[in-house]
């Protein structure tokens, strides 16, 4: 027992000094957004702020349309996160309980491009946009991001653990597509339907490379691209202040991610996603 109590120490250290070195950057963020510039540049690494100010805070607020970017990047979230959900919805069902024809072919073909870089379709989705008039607007943001394979792919293997009797008892009963999704499946699959909601939520709250090429005045802005004006060459870097937005930025997918977190561990474990 002592042996194996002494084997493992070498592992906790590790595990705690690796639970470290993935906090220690939100602490840094926090502690930096409350002190002055100087106070920061002074004192680096001293998480506590000597003398703690809401100064940074005041500016951003003060500098920028603070609550209509956070609205902007709210809409662009939850818009993305209720159409992804249906869409990878409905074509999960379609993939797990139709037969058609090329069926294993198409789902292999949308899988597919999960794997397909950003780059190959940025510009021709921002070619897209400029045509229909959509530019500079977070519609444009929005439109193209839709559908998602990965959404498509996590709910169809959620979908498959239901046994495939109930929904033919269901069909028996003269039960519709409609009726079958809402009170049989959709119960069944809660935990992985929220769970792959919350994780579109947080990937298109935090996106960067998309809005930034679509969105051109601060009043359509999102937050990390308030973000980017306080560390960019043009404007200088008040670093004190861009932690404060990345403090603001970071609070609802981090509390939605707390709230929500055996949910989407769950769903990518039962998967097959390691």
């Amino acid at each position: 027992m002592k042996i194996n109590r002494f084997v493992s120490i070498p592992w906790h250290l590790i595990f705690i000094a690796t639970i470290f070195i993935l906090i220690f950057p939100i602490i840094f963020a926090v502690g930096s957004s409350f002190k002055s510039l100087q106070d920061a540049y002074n004192n680096v690494l001293n998480i506590i702020p000597i003398q703690p100010t809401l100064e940074n805070y005041q500016i951003f607020f003060n500098s920028l349309p603070a609550i209509q970017i956070t609205v902007n990047t709210f809409i662009i979230a939850a818009v993305v996160t209720i159409f992804k959900v249906i869409t990878s919805f409905l074509a999960a069902y379609a993939f797990v309980y139709f037969q058609f024809r090329g069926k294993t072919v198409l789902y292999f073909l949308l899988i597919s491009t999960i794997f397909i870089p950003f780059t190959v379709t940025m510009i021709p989705n921002y070619l897209i946009i400029s045509k229909i008039g959509l530019t500079d607007s977070i519609w444009g943001v929005i439109l193209p991001q839709l559908a998602d394979a990965l959404g498509i792919f996590l709910m169809r293997q959620s979908m498959k653990t239901i046994p495939i009797s109930l929904i033919e008892v269901a069909q028996l009963d003269n039960l519709s597509h409609v009726q079958i999704m809402r009170d049989i499946v959709l119960p069944l699959i809660k935990p992985a339907v929220t769970s792959t909601g919350i994780w579109f939520f947080i990937s298109s709250w935090n996106e960067y490379v998309w809005p930034v090429l679509i969105l051109k005045t601060t009043d359509n802005f999102t937050l990390p691209l308030a973000l980017q004006m306080y560390i960019s060459s043009e404007g200088g870097t008040n670093f004190t202040v861009a932690m404060a937005v990345s403090v603001i930025t970071m609070i609802i997918p981090l509390a939605l991610y707390l709230a929500f977190q055996r949910y989407i561990v769950g769903t990518f474990t039962s998967s097959g996603i390691k």
